[in-house]
């Protein structure tokens, strides 16, 4: 410990000899590369996002009056949590006074308040609810996924779509890829049956033509040979 206060012991091994050359060997360059693959790698936005949503709930819960903790935590509490964040939203919602009620582009400001849009509040809600779990909270008692919060969070799209004129329309399921490609292999199949069903009966047209044709082959042949015959005859009298 004095030699190290004063500065005059010797420093300790860093692990590994310095190579004299400047040059490294196998092993170390491996055991480099191994430990630049086992660094963590940084968290994407979303898990950013979702953290800092977390830890903000956490505090509001602290703050509320009386305190609650995250056990006491229910569906009512979350919307609580919500209209507490629309002091904070910079999205202009119409009172139904307003005579820019319904309007997407309102010509001119009016004093309507602002507040969250339905869209923030429906991403946080999800992420809120995946951090919930990721805590160690059971699904069943979720309560970002309580039927409470849902029901809120349609009444808000609802009636700031009327306010803003802006609607919100679900979208469109497309067909799955598994879907589409069955219709297409019943497509083929049924094509390939009619290809073969055209084949057969048109073999079976041209064996009945085949046959009638060499009937009547055969019934001029007769006719010749009968024709022929009478000459002959006449031409022996």
């Amino acid at each position: 410990m004095a030699n190290i206060a004063s500065g005059s012991g010797a420093p300790e091994p860093s692990g590994a000899a310095e190579d004299p050359s400047g040059t490294r060997g196998p092993s170390q360059a491996l055991a480099t590369a191994a430990e630049g693959s086992t660094s963590p790698a940084a968290p994407s936005r979303y898990e950013s996002q979702k953290r800092r949503d977390w830890n903000t709930f956490l505090q509001y819960l602290k703050n509320h009056k009386p305190p609650l903790t995250l056990a006491r935590c229910s569906g009512a509490h979350v919307i609580e949590f919500l209209k507490y964040l629309d002091q904070f939203g910079k999205t202009k919602v119409h009172v139904a006074s307003c005579p820019f009620f319904g309007h997407q582009n309102p010509p001119a400001p009016c004093p309507c308040p602002l507040k969250q849009a339905w869209g923030s509040l429906d991403a946080l809600i999800g992420r809120l609810r995946a951090a919930y779990e990721e805590s160690g909270g059971r699904p069943e008692s979720n309560p970002f996924g309580a039927k409470a919060v849902r029901i809120y969070l349609r009444e808000v799209r609802e009636s700031q779509a009327k306010a803003r004129g802006i609607p919100y329309e679900k979208k469109r399921k497309r067909p799955s890829s598994s879907t589409a490609a069955a219709s297409v292999d019943v497509g083929t199949s049924r094509g390939v049956v009619s290809a073969e069903a055209n084949q057969l009966l048109g073999g079976s047209g041209g064996g009945a033509a085949g046959a009638s044709g060499s009937a009547g082959d055969a019934n001029k042949e007769g006719e010749g040979t009968a024709t022929g015959g009478g000459k002959t005859v006449g031409s022996t009298n």
